[in-house]
């Protein structure tokens, strides 16, 4: 019979599994991505705050995402490397820690699908209304449009954790490298289905509103630059667009693995690991692709680059 102890401050973290031998092969894995995570987020952020040139509306709104992917990270990747080090039977977590990780994982993952979507906004005015941009794109839409990123994702996430935490725990293993919503629900010996039936709409929404909202935009912007034809505005539309659509796709790609390999419950190893990657593969290569493709952000980290040599030894 399962031990049963109910409302427990104290849960236990399954982490992630790695014989000894792996462990530092791992670690030092996980790190590394860390690292590079943070480094290049936090300087492309640095970067658009800190030049003039670049304060355009297409920068400003995707400054929202390195910073998503830094807060995102910080929460999740830094406990991870610490459980890593630990004994299985040591990997202890406090309710309240898990819960504010599951919040921000989850919020995580909603506000990368709502900041692409202000993106994609953006996208649609500078080449379907480029007369109109300038008045349409101010500055107090780009925090308006930032704001609902947030606010919206914010909202959703709050109802998701707090229909969890009015449940009444009666188990304290997290079968998860991190807490999410799931494995906290998954505590409780009460009836769920409120939980899971938020978590199915909630899902449908996100994912309904988001690709709906790229297709709708792509669509209309396919269709004008097949109306006027010019080479100037083709050229324009297909290298900020690439970029965007590249970087949602990533998301997509790697949202909808994990959500895949949750109805098939004998490769649960490689869906926790696949949960991983959602957090770092993206976050690793939003700066990568939008730095090198972007020619503005290119040049202003060119010359930041030349007038650190100037002044160096």
């Amino acid at each position: 019979m399962e031990n049963l102890t109910y409302n427990s401050i104290i849960l236990q973290l399954e982490g992630l599994k790695a014989s000894e031998q792996a462990m530092y092969p791992v670690f030092a894995f996980f790190l590394l991505f860390y690292v590079i995570i943070m480094v290049s987020n936090i300087g492309i952020v640095i970067l658009i705050t800190g030049h003039r040139s670049l304060h355009e509306p297409m920068y400003m709104l995707f400054c929202n995402l390195p910073l998503n992917d830094i807060l995102g990270n910080s929460i999740m990747v830094p406990r991870l490397l610490m459980d890593i080090l630990k004994p299985p039977s040591e990997r202890y977590i406090s309710y309240v820690e898990c819960v504010v990780q599951a919040f921000s994982t989850h919020t995580y993952g909603t506000t990368s699908h709502t900041i692409l979507i202000i993106m994609a906004f953006d996208r649609y005015v500078a080449i379907c209304h480029p007369l109109r941009y300038q008045t349409i794109l101010t500055h107090k839409m780009v925090i308006t449009l930032s704001a609902l990123a947030w606010g919206v994702a914010l909202i959703f996430i709050s109802i998701l954790i707090g229909l969890t935490l009015r449940l009444n725990r009666c188990r304290t293993f997290i079968s998860n490298p991190f807490c999410d919503n799931v494995s906290l629900f998954k505590l409780s010996c009460e009836d769920v289905t409120v939980n899971n039936l938020y978590g199915l709409i909630y899902t449908v929404l996100l994912f309904g509103s988001s690709m709906g909202s790229i297709a709708i935009t792509y669509i209309k912007i396919t269709s004008v630059c097949l109306i006027t034809k010019s080479k100037t505005l083709n050229s324009r539309a297909l290298k900020t667009c690439s970029t965007h659509l590249a970087l949602y796709l990533i998301m997509l790609i790697s949202g909808f693995i994990v959500i895949v390999l949750h109805r098939f419950p004998a490769y649960s190893d490689y869906r926790k690991l696949a949960s991983l990657l959602f957090h770092i593969i993206p976050s690793i290569l939003n700066p990568i692709i939008y730095g090198l493709q972007c020619s503005e952000i290119r040049q202003v980290l060119i010359q930041v680059m030349h007038l650190k040599r100037k002044v160096g030894p």
